[in-house]
């Protein structure tokens, strides 16, 4: 089967075999103890019970719209069709979008609601569906997906997460992604609880990470415009003082995922939130700071990707 891109999205192909559907069901089960994240809360969202993340069982949308500011390949020259879900996973000190992520700001949809955001991105000419932190919703999203499928989506599913996830919400999500956007902030797990509130994040994103490779693989497959049709992009955000680990995560994308992995290394750090009672985080990044960690994706064999520049000198 192929589209103007050259190939179908993964979610038509599974709802041409019934497996879609049959995902729904999985997904929507998983809800009554929730397994959704590495935290494995347990709550029944089904009966209005909340977790460590504060969502309920409808998705919660921020936003939604063309987003023109991700890698080339994403946001192409139509823009990426992003969604912004309310709440997260994480309790990040210096998250820049904290009033969605920490506070909840937004509207709950339903999933048809949330299915028509799907194709109305898709009229707008937006080259993809980009769903911005979408873990803690993943059973909405299955859901809204196989109802805008049956309406005509059939553009590619950009998975936007930070890198936490559980092995079991993957397994939901093989063959239905096709674009992977995950983070992978730290390699150590004592600063990623200190920092971000995550338990056990090292392990479980490069399970993670691992995982996402095996679906996707790791060449980012593009169409004839240029545009990415398959596969998966790593992102890191350099953060102060070496917080963020920047050579041994590299090192180890290196290594274990293999030089031809897509990295996209951030500079766009500022202290946002509670950041600025932070000792270092409370700074702006040092361009030395950055220029090292431009050598560790040197050092770890990573060329392919994108570098952001650092425009300042501090």
């Amino acid at each position: 089967m192929t589209t103007q891109g050259g190939i179908w999205p993964g979610y038509r192909q599974l709802a041409v075999t019934g497996e879609l559907a049959q995902r729904v069901e999985d997904a929507r089960a998983m809800l009554r103890a929730c397994q959704l994240c590495p935290r494995r809360c347990g709550v029944n969202r089904l009966e209005g019970q909340r977790g460590y993340c504060g969502a309920g069982a409808l998705p919660r949308i921020a936003s939604h719209g063309p987003h023109r500011w991700e890698e080339p390949p994403i946001s192409g020259t139509r823009g990426s069709g992003t969604i912004f879900f309310s709440h997260c996973t994480a309790r990040c000190l210096f998250c820049q979008n904290f009033p969605i992520s920490q506070m909840g700001t937004g509207n709950d949809w339903t999933i048809a609601q949330l299915a028509e955001a799907m194709l109305s991105l898709q009229r707008r000419g937006c080259h993809n569906i980009n769903l911005v932190t979408p873990t803690h919703y993943v059973a909405a999203i299955i859901e809204a997906v196989a109802l805008a499928c049956e309406q005509g989506l059939s553009i590619p599913l950009v998975y936007n997460t930070s890198g936490y996830e559980s092995l079991e919400t993957l397994a939901l999500l093989d063959g239905l992604v096709d674009i992977y956007l995950p983070d992978s902030k730290y390699a150590d797990d004592g600063v990623a609880q200190d920092l971000s509130g995550y338990v056990g994040y090292v392990g479980a994103n490069r399970q993670a990470l691992q995982e996402m490779a095996r679906q996707v693989g790791l060449t980012l497959l593009l169409d004839d415009q240029g545009l990415a049709r398959r596969g998966m992009v790593v992102r890191h955000l350099v953060l102060p003082g070496g917080l963020s680990q920047t050579a041994e995560v590299m090192a180890w994308l290196g290594a274990v995922l293999g030089p031809e992995v897509h990295v996209s290394l951030m500079a766009q750090y500022f202290a946002a939130h509670r950041a600025h009672d932070h000792p270092v985080l409370k700074r702006k990044l040092y361009h030395r700071e950055y220029r090292e960690a431009l050598a560790a994706v040197e050092a770890a064999g990573l060329e392919n990707g994108w570098r952001q520049e650092l425009d300042r000198s501090y």
